[in-house]
């Protein structure tokens, strides 16, 4: 197992991160705002990303013994691990990232599979140069989980999620890029309204971006995921406040999108995808919010074939184990030329 294209060295699975300049890293405490907190600074277990739609994943793959896959968001390698008892020896399993210290888990979790592995530290935007430059042509299967693992999620220093203060990262490369906090400087309010609105469909987003740039002018813009959401809590009328979720979830999830250029990336990356499938190959995506999985439906339908008109869901016992499936939606298509399946007029259902 390789590390390539990894900015620690040649063969290095050390792994640096350093805190950007001008962010606040408070410590991992339980915030006590407007919401409920799970007082825990733990891990629940020792792989703490739980795979979703497993099982339809491994079905939906149809997967053999010598086949070249590729995990194009291999995180803590939940779903790496079961393709990787498929292939056998004379296969290959490609694991790419964005996450260093995901990689550094998924190499773990991988250390005995039986097939070659090699793992990169690199967005599926560059997915055909990764497969060039390991000397593997086109993949056979390739796995897209989007979004933020839970791993992320329960890790406070990366300001994912505000259950944690912690600082406004939301980068899914801690190494590089722009942070939440370094946009929130600098947008205009007319910016910060756009992207709640559109990347977190949020129906008060002209009243947060006021509030904002408000306290912006007065040098208190928040500094902490713990703040921002208080103060999204405050600019919201009372009844929000008292809605099913927390009314700072959308506008984390949009400053996520952008942060990352999530969606910019999933367009790009489909495209790579598709280019470097083999003409009998299959692209399973599994997608957890509407902007996703729009753009992944119909990618497939004018590029592709889909297996199905509609989407998988998890089941009920699923969601009941991992409540974070139940937004899961999983679509799988072929090339056009290859699509004889018998599935491909199945509906979508709740398995």
């Amino acid at each position: 197992m390789t590390w390539k294209r990894s900015s620690v060295g040649e063969g290095s699975n050390e792994l640096t991160l350093r805190q950007p300049e001008g962010l606040v890293a408070p410590p991992a405490r339980p915030f006590q705002g407007f919401r409920a907190v799970t007082p825990s600074s733990k891990r629940p277990g020792p792989w703490p990303h739980q795979p979703v739609l497993l099982q339809e994943v491994i079905e939906d793959l149809a997967l053999e013994a010598g086949l070249t896959v590729v995990d194009a968001t291999v995180g803590a390698g939940g779903h790496a691990i079961e393709i990787a008892k498929s292939l056998g020896p004379t296969g290959t399993l490609v694991g790419l990232d964005r996450d260093k210290e995901a990689l550094q888990v998924a190499e773990e979790r991988l250390a005995d599979a039986s097939c070659r592995v090699e793992l990169v530290h690199e967005s599926y935007l560059s997915l055909a140069s990764v497969l060039a430059d390991l000397g593997l042509g086109r993949a056979d299967r390739i796995l897209m989980d989007l979004g933020v693992s839970s791993m992320q999620l329960d890790s406070p220093g990366r300001g994912m999620s505000f259950r944690f203060e912690g600082p406004l990262d939301m980068r899914f490369d801690p190494t590089q890029g722009t942070t939440a906090m370094e946009l929130l400087r600098r947008a205009t309010e007319q910016e910060l309204s756009t992207w709640f609105s559109e990347y977190g469909e949020e129906r008060y987003s002209r009243r947060i971006a006021r509030s904002l740039v408000e306290v912006r002018r007065g040098g208190m813009l928040p500094r902490t995921t713990g703040e921002l959401a208080d103060l999204v809590a405050r600019a919201v009328p009372p009844a929000a406040r008292r809605a099913r979720i927390h009314p700072a979830t959308r506008v984390f999830q949009a400053l996520r999108i952008v942060v990352n250029r999530e969606l910019e990336t999933l367009e790009g990356g489909l495209e790579q995808a598709a280019q470097a499938l083999a003409p009998e190959g299959r692209l399973a995506v599994i997608s957890f919010h509407s902007l996703e999985d729009r753009r992944v439906k119909v990618f497939m339908r004018d590029h592709m074939n889909p297996l199905r008109k509609k989407p998988l869901f998890a089941s009920e016992e699923e969601i009941h184990v991992n409540p974070r499936s139940r937004s899961a939606k999983f679509r799988v298509a072929v090339p056009r030329a290859a699509s004889s399946d018998p599935k491909s007029n199945d509906a979508g259902s709740r398995l």
